[in-house]
């Protein structure tokens, strides 16, 4: 008998390295966009042409998606996912689009990055879980981080300042990942993440009829840079990170996402011109730093 074994098939190409690396360049591209879509579009109609843009990709892959009726959101399921989308989608987007009309990209994207030190600090509040002693430090580097990037942009932390509302933008999208935390176990993230960005969609439906209207006066670029923001960061974006963590696990595919402040640097100043300050750079270490100081050895 012949007990040659065949060599095992090689995977020519790593997917879940390629779809990690596809969400840090689709969420990275969003900060230079929405600078770019500012510029002619105000921020509830900006989120409304996005979001409708992305809700009907992911309805779309909702509605094809084998498995669709029998994970269908239930009952609490329904208010929980609409907190999520207020939070996540229209919260976020009204205040990031706002603060990015004076800040720029890659500071934006830095105080952006803050988001999983504050989700930190909310699971500590309402759910009860513990950190080490570590996280304290860390949550006050990455504090200090954002404190000096926003002293290098108009109106710094003040009141009403670009740089506060994209401070509060990373409270929404902390808020949104703790209030989508009892969905993930049963829906997945990809599908709880296409639920939250077609109930997204429906609640920024009131700024579509003025998005329409401002489109009619934007250039053809302007209109391009907005399907673009709803197709890659939006509705690519969540299906490659669903690849990622199905492939390294959430914890491991959460490190990749360190890449993303430096790519939307890079990006917009090729983008934009727009050339980061030292402070900013600075700022923007510290900040990362806090983060993964928080995230590696602050969690219990």
């Amino acid at each position: 008998m012949n007990t040659t074994t065949l060599p095992r098939p090689v995977a020519l190409v790593p997917v879940g390295l390629l779809a990690a690396l596809a969400t840090v360049l689709f969420w990275a591209s969003s900060f230079p966009l929405i600078r770019a879509a500012v510029a002619e579009f105000s921020p509830l109609p900006l989120a409304a042409l996005r979001y409708a843009v992305a809700g009907a990709a992911m309805g779309a892959w909702l509605l094809l998606a084998p498995g669709g009726r029998e994970l269908l959101p239930r009952g609490r399921e329904w208010p929980r996912l609409l907190l999520a989308a207020g939070l996540g989608i229209v919260a976020y987007n009204l205040l990031l689009n706002s603060g990015q009309r004076t800040v720029s990209a890659g500071a934006a994207s830095f105080i952006a990055n803050t988001a999983p030190v504050m989700t930190a600090l909310l699971a500590v509040l309402l759910l009860g879980e513990r950190l080490r002693v570590w996280a304290w430090p860390g949550m006050a580097l990455s504090l200090g981080g954002v404190g000096l990037i926003a002293a290098a942009q108009p109106g710094g932390l003040h009141l009403g300042a670009g740089a506060l509302q994209i401070l509060g933008s990373a409270a929404c999208l902390a808020m949104f990942f703790v209030v989508q935390r009892p969905l993930l176990a049963r829906l997945g993230g990809l599908r709880t993440a296409a639920w939250v960005v077609v109930l997204g969609g429906l609640l920024l439906l009131p700024w579509l009829p003025a998005g329409l209207a401002q489109a009619q006066g934007a250039s053809v670029q302007g209109i391009w840079t907005v399907i673009a923001l709803g197709l890659f960061p939006a509705a690519l974006g969540y299906g490659c990170w669903a690849v990622a963590q199905a492939h390294y696990g959430a914890a491991r595919a959460a490190s990749f996402l360190y890449l993303v402040p430096p790519t939307a640097t890079l990006m917009a100043l090729a983008l934009l011109g727009e050339r980061p300050s030292p402070q900013i750079l600075l700022g923007g270490a510290l900040a990362l730093g806090g983060v993964l100081v928080v995230n590696r050895w602050g969690k219990a």
